[in-house]
């Protein structure tokens, strides 16, 4: 009988370990709404802090993921402006030829492909200067009015827990797993070293 208790002590703190870690991953979100069991208040720990939850979560992508510094870098870079100009330029040949022409038929003999040609040389120069500074705008106007912090803090207020228990889950489904697994190891270690202490 006492051999039997013996062998069944590792497994029995492998289930109790299992099982508080178990209790302990699912108590981060539920339950979703405060319970009073007399003086007691229990309700999940993302439930509760939500709040708090969004706000450091915006100043950490604010800081630490993006920022209008980085947005400015995307495009001031040569290349990315380069690439507008020449979307510019594809459609004001298009304007040109398609449209413009179909004013008059005069507008039509003028613009032939040797016109085309110098203005759209004219055009790529004005572009040059142009660009720089249109973007140098938009940048500033990007810095006033996109605040990183409050649409990411928001956002998070704003999702139901339902879907940030399924966001959290869907990233941290592995480390939430082993969590269980861990405390079922570390429970039957426990039992097997109960086990040494009262056979010694």
């Amino acid at each position: 009988m006492i051999t039997m208790k013996l062998l069944l002590s590792p497994v029995i703190c492998a289930l109790i370990g299992w099982l508080t870690n178990y209790l302990a991953v699912k108590m981060l979100f539920h339950p979703y709404k405060a319970i009073k069991i007399g003086p007691f208040e229990i309700q999940g720990i993302f439930p509760k802090r939500q709040k708090e939850l969004a706000e450091s979560l915006g100043k950490m992508i604010e800081r630490e993921l993006i920022s209008h510094t980085d947005i400015k870098n995307v495009i001031r870079d040569p290349a990315f402006v380069e690439k507008h100009k020449g979307v510019v330029l594809e459609y004001l040949e298009i304007f040109f030829k398609e449209k413009l022409v179909t004013l008059h038929p005069m507008v039509a003999m003028f613009l032939n492909e040797e016109t085309l040609k110098t203005v759209r040389a004219m055009l790529s120069k004005e572009l040059d200067e142009m660009l720089p500074k249109l973007i140098e705008t938009t940048a500033s106007e990007l810095e006033c009015s996109l605040d990183f912090k409050c649409l990411v803090q928001d956002k998070v207020e704003c999702f139901s827990m339902e879907q940030l228990e399924g966001i959290l889950f869907g990233i941290m489904k592995k480390e939430f797993r082993f969590i269980e697994v861990i405390g079922g190891v570390l429970g039957f270690i426990i039992g097997l070293i109960q086990v040494v202490i009262f056979i010694l």
